[in-house]
């Protein structure tokens, strides 16, 4: 073998090496208990019981003091994230958001409503305070005035009717 021949044959293996180090793979379970593989670090709020494979620690399966917890109560065990659950929690949301705006859509026509029958019975009282002779039609389309009785308990009326607004 040449002088270059085994410099070129040590570059190799070197690099083979130095490459194997850099792939190093991380196995830890999550707070979902899904298992995650990547080639960095876990984040640090990760337990190190709950790292499966690390470059310098062997795979091993989950940790056995989890196992009793999800056994012992199925209900708090995680369910897997699949598109249909995501569209479903997507279309829940949407539901939810479409209700709350029409809710406050309808708040705001009864608000609406509401200011308007207060302004038309602030109208009418000071109509009625003011002494002007008013006028009602009956159901023959004929013409009566109010008496003196009539007008007070109108105005009783609609200071009732104004003890509801603001």
């Amino acid at each position: 073998m040449h002088k270059y021949q085994k410099k070129l044959v040590y570059t190799l293996l070197m690099s083979f090496f130095i490459s194997a180090s850099a792939h190093a793979q991380y196995v830890w379970v999550d707070d979902k208990g899904v298992k995650q593989f990547s080639d960095t670090p876990p984040p640090i709020s990760v337990p190190k019981s709950r790292i499966l494979k690390s470059p310098n620690k062997q795979y091993t399966e989950a940790p056995a003091q989890d196992a009793p917890a999800t056994a012992a109560n199925p209900e708090q065990t995680p369910k897997p994230v699949t598109t249909a659950s995501r569209n479903a929690d997507f279309m829940k949301r949407k539901a939810e958001q479409a209700e709350k705006e029409q809710k406050a859509s309808e708040e705001q026509r009864v608000a609406g409503e509401k200011s308007k029958n207060c302004e038309r019975a602030r109208a009418y009282q000071r109509a009625l305070d003011s002494g002007v002779r008013i006028a009602n039609t009956d159901g023959n389309g004929e013409r009566s005035y109010l008496t003196d009785e009539q007008r007070a308990q109108e105005a009783a009326e609609a200071k009732r009717a104004l003890s509801g607004c603001q």
